[in-house]
This record gives C-alpha cells, sequence and structure tokens, in this order.
C-alpha cells in the first residue's frame, strides 16, 4: 500500500481520517505540529489497536518540511491549517501573515518537496483538504476564506502541471462541521495585539453563522479520495449544500455594487444572534 502523508493530524479531520486509515491496514504518517501533541495521539492509536507512525511536522518550518523528503510519500493530504475569524478590517497584520503561511505558504513548499520525489516515480496523489470558503465567502470569515481559494488556485494549477508526470489532484471541501474549528474561528480576537478601541465590530457578541453538521461524512470521503475509491476532483461535503454553492457562485454575476448598501447584511446579522456550536 502507498505510504500516506497526513498533515495537522492532531487532531478534526486529520486524526480521524489517520486513524481509520492505519485500522483499514494503511501505512500512515500522521504529522502533528509539536511535539507535546505526540502523546495523545499515539495513546488514542493504542486504544484502537492501530499501527499508525506519528511524526512531528510544523509545515511554517523549512528544517521541519525537509524531514519528508526521505519519507517516500505517495500520497500527500495537506491538511493543516488554523482559521482566523474577524473583519478584514479590523484584523491585525501579525494575525493576516500567519494565516497565509500556515495555510498557503507552508504546504505549497511541502509540496514542492514531495511532488518532486512524486514525478520521479512516475505516480503519486496530491489532496488539498480545502473548504466550500475557498468557493464562497462569509462576513468575518474573509481572510481565512482567501487563503483556502489560493489553495484552490494552487490545486488547479498544479493539477493541470503534474498531469504529465502521472500525478493526480484533487481537493476536499467541507462545509460547517461541528468540530470546533468553526467556533475557535470566532474567538482569535482574544489574542489580538491592537487597540480594541479602533475596531469597526464587537466580537464578544459574534459567533458563526451557521448552523453546523457532523463530521462523519468528511472523514468517509476523504478515506475514499485517499484510496482512490472516490475519483471526483472537487469533493463538497455535505452533499445537499453543493446545489446552494453554486447558486452563491452564480449569483456575483449578477449582483449590483449597490445592492445591499447602508443595510446590515443577513448573515452579519445572524453572526450575532446564533451561539457557537448549533448543530443542524
Amino acid at each position: 500500500m502507498p505510504v500516506i502523508l497526513i498533515t495537522g493530524a492532531a487532531t478534526g479531520f486529520g486524526a480521524e481520517t489517520a486513524l481509520r486509515l492505519a485500522a483499514l491496514g494503511h501505512e500512515v504518517i500522521a504529522a502533528v505540529q509539536v511535539p507535546a501533541q505526540v502523546y495523545a495521539l499515539e495513546q488514542e492509536a493504542k486504544r484502537r489497536g492501530v499501527d499508525l507512525r506519528i511524526e512531528t511536522l510544523d509545515v511554517t518550518s523549512e528544517g521541519e518540511r525537509r524531514k519528508a523528503a526521505s519519507w517516500n510519500v505517495e500520497v500527500l493530504l495537506n491538511n493543516a491549517g488554523i482559521s482566523e475569524g474577524g473583519s478584514v478590517v479590523d484584523i491585525p497584520e501579525e494575525n493576516l501573515r500567519r494565516q497565509y503561511e500556515v495555510n498557503v505558504i507552508g504546504p505549497t513548499l511541502l509540496t514542492q518537496i514531495v511532488v518532486r520525489d512524486m514525478a520521479k516515480r512516475g505516480h503519486g496523489l496530491v489532496v488539498f483538504m480545502s473548504s466550500v470558503a475557498g468557493l464562497t465567502t462569509d462576513p468575518f470569515a474573509g481572510v481565512y476564506s482567501s487563503s483556502k481559494h489560493a489553495v484552490e488556485a494552487i490545486a488547479e494549477a498544479l493539477r493541470q502541471e503534474m498531469q504529465e508526470f502521472g500525478i493526480e489532484v484533487a481537493t476536499i471541501n467541507p462545509g460547517p462541521f461541528l468540530t470546533g474549528f468553526n467556533d475557535r474561528m470566532f474567538e482569535t480576537w482574544k489574542s489580538w495585539r491592537d487597540d480594541p478601541s479602533k475596531r469597526l465590530f464587537n466580537y464578544e457578541n459574534i459567533a458563526f453563522p451557521h448552523e453546523q453538521y457532523d463530521q462523519e461524512p468528511v472523514i468517509e470521503t476523504t478515506i475514499g479520495v485517499l484510496t482512490g475509491k472516490i475519483r471526483t476532483y472537487r469533493n463538497v461535503e455535505p452533499k445537499k449544500i453543493v446545489d446552494e454553492q453554486r447558486q452563491m457562485m452564480d449569483a456575483v454575476w449578477d449582483r449590483k455594487i449597490e445592492d445591499g448598501v447602508g443595510k446590515r447584511n443577513q448573515l452579519v446579522q445572524k453572526a450575532y444572534d446564533i451561539s457557537p456550536g448549533v448543530p443542524v
């Protein structure tokens, strides 16, 4: 079986995908950001009785990325990512830069290293954990969403460039899933090093403006893509929101620049009205 490298495997989609693939007998390298995360994942692997190789790999570190060159990776899931919530106007510079370092620059540089070996072998699969936020965007998620739009562009370009080398590329696009990731995005303002008096919004009263789904469909689809059982390039979950996403993408073509000006956006209002962690 091919060697599968999953970044950001300490929690959430990455951890569960790594553990289940290992349980199916796949050779999985579960990469976590810091050594402190190794122990918790080791214990969960032992509890499930699976053989899981765990490595530290901070995608923003050049030295850490270099380690992957010797791992003979045949399938790469770029899953590591963070989410920075807040208005485009309010997010501090250092948080903006960090969003791109973790979600775009680090994974791209890691992909460069891994793909060169794939090209020598004449086969490989690169999968990007994108998001529906890479297709559309919401208020207070513009910075995170823009990083996922960048991932979408990189994935599509890479797909065209690598096809002659036998390398396949795919994306996975989760919608709002209840893993804690979305709700934590709306708490990052607590560590901002800025002047709160200059913010346009009061983030104490704002939450992720969507009800959220159970994560199971994303895990099943991710495993399907990584093992070759699912062959579609773009994989949106849950599938019930695919039509909604297409309608949102198409609606931009007919929008007038004056539409809604002077009124509060409906999703902005919902962010004030909803509580964190509301399930569908």
